[in-house]
């Protein structure tokens, strides 16, 4: 089946073409015809699928005719980053439309959002908090929406926007089409589907596991020695563009200064950049000028770089799902991809869970002649791992 089938509008499936969609995905094959016709729709699928494409094109095929000037789609993404890529990739496939689309989101100035709100605007791409804000202060109008997007639900849970989303849910019409898109399906975002869709089709792209491209392999080794394993791994591997997961933003600076020192083009991704420099990470990763990140779990959600080759976790994830949310940035657009993660003894259980949710065990790895028996340094223990009842007396201790 070709793009052609789907029946756009002349000007929208100009901009798919002058784009590349040329064979639909998986996903957008299932979920475009029952969108289309506007139903609302449920879909389980993994980041890289080509879900934008699922919504974009119907919302950009349906607001071609029609009043201009007022929001009549709005898609709700959990970080500023995604809201780029997602009004960055309406923008390009609605180029012949002459619909306008914005993203609005914290971390910047709010009065150009409202500017450009006050000139009038088709679609919104929003993240919850900065959505509310101009709720709140009459900026923007969502009573003649038409399409609602949930992008990434889970992810939404993951970071506490639910109770934001019910708020928002508040202001707009009832009588409307949403589509809600989720990787994982925990029993929470079950919930939030029964209270926001109606009647839906259900389309589900593979399992919730990571693409079957990605091969994996763990590393095993001690916590003082993963930055020694991780520049081996670098210098040893063929790797094209390379994003690597540490725990925390103060693990992820860190990393990102000694991978700059071993000559590394590098760069890290973590909550305590401003935007213009957040920004500057994402596009330097892009286009090749890094050809690594080191990023938090949540600093990295919205990362859409379709030729990443290599996941490395110098931290395993805290939970199966987040492992498979980190592994399903590469091996995607039917390319392959390697997923290396670094473990030390205190991570046996999490493995355990993750090879359960993949459905089999995932394989070790050692490295010839690296040095495993060097001994942990007596004063330099910043990327030590703390006992978890050693930071729970801390944290009771703060509170006391």
């Amino acid at each position: 089946m070709s793009f052609n089938k789907f029946n756009f509008h002349p000007h929208v499936a100009a901009g798919a073409r002058a784009a590349g969609y040329v064979l639909p995905t998986p996903i957008q094959e299932q979920a475009l015809p029952p969108v289309m016709s506007g139903r609302d729709v449920m879909g389980l699928a993994q980041t890289g699928t080509g879900k934008t494409a699922v919504y974009a094109l119907p919302i950009l095929h349906r607001l071609i005719s029609g009043r201009r000037g007022q929001v009549r789609a709005l898609v709700i993404a959990p970080t500023r980053e995604l809201a780029e890529q997602i009004n960055e990739a309406i923008n390009t496939l609605g180029r012949q439309t002459g619909i306008r689309s914005i993203s609005i989101y914290g971390g910047v100035g709010i009065n150009p959002q409202m500017q450009k709100l006050k000139k009038g605007v088709e679609i919104v791409v929003a993240c919850p908090g900065r959505l509310l804000d101009h709720i709140d202060r009459r900026t923007i109008n969502l009573s003649g929406l038409e399409v609602l997007v949930v992008d990434e639900a889970d992810q939404m849970f993951d970071m506490g926007f639910m109770p934001a989303i019910r708020q928002i849910l508040k202001h707009i019409p009832r009588k409307r089409q949403t589509l809600l898109f989720s990787a994982t399906m925990p029993d929470e975002i079950k919930k939030l589907a029964r209270e926001l869709l109606n009647d839906p089709v259900t389309v589900q792209v593979g399992k919730t596991a990571p693409p079957v491209l990605v091969s994996h392999a763990l590393y095993p080794v001690e916590q003082h020695l993963k930055t020694a394993m991780l520049l081996e791994l670098l210098h040893r591997t063929d790797t094209e563009s390379v994003l690597v997961f540490t725990r925390t933003k103060h693990r992820a600076k860190r990393l990102g200064e000694q991978l700059v020192k071993a000559g590394f083009r590098t760069a890290s991704l973590q909550g305590n950049l401003s935007q213009n420099k957040r920004q500057s990470a994402m596009e330097g990763f892009r286009d090749g000028t890094y050809q690594i990140l080191v990023a938090t779990d949540i600093a990295a959600r919205g990362i859409d770089v379709s030729r990443i080759s290599h996941v490395i976790n110098y931290d395993i994830s805290d939970t199966p799902e987040a492992y498979i949310h980190r592994i399903g940035r590469t091996g995607r657009a039917e390319k392959s991809g390697d997923a290396f993660t670094l473990v030390t003894r205190d991570d046996t259980a999490t493995v355990r869970a993750i090879e359960k949710i993949l459905g089999s065990p995932l394989r070790r790895n050692t490295i010839d002649g690296f040095n495993y028996s060097l001994p942990a340094p007596r004063k330099d223990a910043e990327f030590l791992r703390m006992p978890a009842n050693v930071t729970r007396n801390r944290r009771a201790g703060r509170a006391r």
